[in-house]
């Protein structure tokens, strides 16, 4: 993390998904590692994730999605933030997703797909990395 401002987190929970343990631990654990992170909750639309990450200002957007959707959910996050000029935030997704799918993910614009397991330090090290905060 560069400058004086912590890094922006928006973590969510997409589509009808109702199981968000695993987002919560990873909420929390983000901001042990002094993420600054908003969580909104189950059950999110992309417009209403894409319309939370332009309020509160994100530079990233988690999405968490254990029901088979995620291309299209995340395919329709991507082009909302495009079209609002926010094609910027770096968008990682969380979850059980098929190694199959991932090239076509990281072509839509996911940039960190992280599955069960995955350590929260790298996940943590991933953002730093790949998110410059303005001083």
């Amino acid at each position: 993390m560069s400058g004086n401002r912590r890094i922006r987190i928006l973590m969510s929970k997409a589509g009808l998904d109702g199981h968000d343990h695993g987002a919560k631990v990873l909420t929390l654990a983000l901001r042990d590692e002094g993420f600054e992170v908003i969580y909104t909750g189950l059950r999110q639309t992309p417009e209403a994730i894409v319309m939370a990450a332009i309020q509160e200002d994100v530079d990233v957007i988690g999405i968490s999605c254990l029901t088979g959707n995620h291309k299209y959910l995340c395919s329709e996050v991507i082009k909302l933030l495009r079209r609002k000029g926010a094609g910027d935030i770096l968008m990682i997704l969380g979850g059980i997703i098929p190694d199959g799918d991932i090239p076509f993910l990281n072509k839509k614009g996911v940039k960190g797909v992280f599955g069960p397991g995955s350590r929260i330090a790298d996940i943590a090290k991933f953002i730093r990395e790949n998110v410059s905060v303005p001083e």
